[in-house]
């Protein structure tokens, strides 16, 4: 039933190219482009977690929070080109909390409301959560400087400082695949035999690369409609950027995260949810910075407060989570609540 909706979500596609064309109202491409987008990255998602069957749930999860996450890097890019610098930041906080709390909350709550507890390889949790506090070390320490310093946020030592911290998380992400994936690939080893592949590994690559390329002109259009919107209804780019450019970007972790948690592929679902809060982190938000310098108007890692202390305060929850190397429902129904509460305060933010 599920599949049957996105096939015809899917019409959306060229529904959307068609009012993009004959230049209907921004609200109205906008909208357009968030659903067409919906599907497309359903299938990314698809593809991936049928990949990761003949992978294994390492480089599975990988595979998926990476082209799940094309998504959120292209749409980046071209908000980044249109100068819309704050509404990136936004984005990317919002992927980072929508993956942690909304995406990981309603992936537990789904697997464990037909089982008492579900449970996961604590180690390789624990592991990737190390990671996000260093990711948390990294976004919060340019903000301080700016805030216990004299430079102005348009001085070129923040730029400088942004520079070098980028390129060193993005070394460190590289250093955590090389964990995962090469010197202890045996904590994220998970029985995949059972789980039989529909497609082959030529269709699986096939939809996931056309579905990618049709994001990226989806993500063209969405944001075109983006500072109109914010002129229609008042919206700051802030709220746009976090709740719903995040949300769309992370359709496809959503989708398949849910679907492997009910599976009982627990530790797929947090390779998929925790995985992708990470490179969102550590590789697609210090990527933003070094591709901000062939624009016009560069982009610094200096986030406002407000999503610094929601990004620390959802690390931190994730780490009470999973640091026992079990969940239940009640767990993922916490991460979600806490999502709706951190959701709302940025509705009424100025």
């Amino acid at each position: 039933m599920l599949n049957k909706i996105f096939n015809v979500l899917l019409v959306f596609v060229p529904i959307t190219i068609i009012a993009h064309l004959l230049n209907l109202s921004p609200i109205i491409v906008f909208i357009l482009s968030a659903i067409s987008i919906i599907p497309l990255a359903k299938y990314i998602g698809e593809a991936t977690e049928e990949l990761s069957v003949y992978t294994g749930p390492a480089l599975g999860g990988f595979l998926n929070a990476t082209f799940g996450n094309a998504t959120e890097l292209i749409i980046g890019i071209f908000a980044l080109q249109a100068g819309l610098i704050e509404v990136v930041k936004a984005s990317i906080t919002g992927s980072i909390l929508g993956n942690l709390l909304l995406v990981l909350g309603t992936a537990i709550f789904f697997g464990g409301v037909k089982r008492p507890k579900q449970t996961f390889n604590g180690t390789a949790a624990k592991a990737s959560a190390s990671t996000l506090l260093l990711a948390v070390i990294a976004l919060v320490i340019p903000a301080i400087f700016l805030q216990t310093s004299k430079i102005s946020a348009t001085g070129g030592v923040i730029e400088k400082l942004s520079i070098f911290v980028a390129i060193i998380m993005i070394l460190s992400y590289l250093a955590s695949l090389i964990f995962s994936l090469v010197t202890h690939k045996h904590l994220y080893t998970e029985d995949v035999g059972k789980y039989e592949a529909k497609w082959s590994i030529k269709k699986s690559i096939i939809i996931l690369l056309v579905s990618t390329i049709a994001v990226a002109f989806m993500s063209e259009i969405l944001v075109g409609s983006i500072e109109p919107l914010v002129a229609s209804f008042g919206w700051t780019e802030l709220f746009i950027g976090v709740i719903f450019v995040a949300i769309i970007g992370n359709a496809a972790e959503h989708t398949s995260a849910i679907t492997m948690a009910i599976k009982g592929k627990m530790d797929l679902a947090l390779q998929v949810s925790i995985g992708s809060a990470t490179q969102i982190a550590m590789l697609v938000a210090p990527a933003l910075v070094l591709i901000s310098l062939f624009f016009p108007t560069n982009m610094s890692l200096v986030f406002n407060t407000f999503e610094l202390i929601a990004i620390i305060f959802s690390v931190f929850i994730v780490n009470a989570v999973i640091e026992d190397g079990e969940c239940n429902w009640f767990e993922g129904v916490q991460l979600v609540m806490a999502y709706i509460i951190i959701a709302v305060a940025f509705f009424f933010h100025p």
